[in-house]
């Protein structure tokens, strides 16, 4: 939509808590960079007890920021307003107000949302078939099938002679 967006999360709480200690900066330093520590506990140098209990409070943190929308979210519109301002030649907010979301609890509601956001641009009178409403997953979707389709071998009818 030309001024907003609609994202399903899936936050794997189970998968989050099995996480290693590595595998929580892994992931928190694509984003971040992350404090001086946390640079030399990668660099392998050898580091105290002390350093070593801050550095478990901080990926405690972490851990606990992977599991929220909130932290998720910030990254992510960040950027899109910084470019919106520069582009519009203005400061300040962007965005009207914080992200809104919703639990979908059971199938029935992520069928019921993926509907909804499928047919979202029709509904705005943007497009007439889903087929032609750029930037959305059941666009991509279409086009993979399309593409699949393409690719299988053309079924050839032998004539008898």
């Amino acid at each position: 939509m030309p001024n907003h967006y609609h994202l399903v999360l899936f936050i794997n709480k189970s998968q989050i808590d099995n996480l290693t200690d590595l595998e929580v900066i892994e992931r928190w330093r694509k984003i971040y960079k992350g404090p001086d520590i946390i640079q030399r506990f990668i660099a392998g140098e050898k580091l105290s007890k002390e350093y070593h209990e801050l550095i478990a409070q901080i990926v405690g943190s972490w851990r606990n920021r992977l599991e929220y929308i909130s932290w998720f979210m910030r990254p992510l519109n960040e950027p899109i307003s910084r470019r919106s301002n520069i582009e519009d030649n203005c400061t300040g907010h962007f965005w009207e107000g914080r992200f809104k979301s919703q639990a979908l609890l059971d199938e029935q509601a992520l069928l019921t949302c993926m509907a909804y956001l499928g047919l979202n641009s029709i509904r705005a009178k943007m497009v007439e078939t889903p087929e032609f409403s750029e930037y959305t997953s059941i666009k991509q979707r279409i086009d993979e099938d399309q593409m699949v389709r393409e690719l299988q071998p053309k079924k050839v009818k032998k004539e008898l002679c």
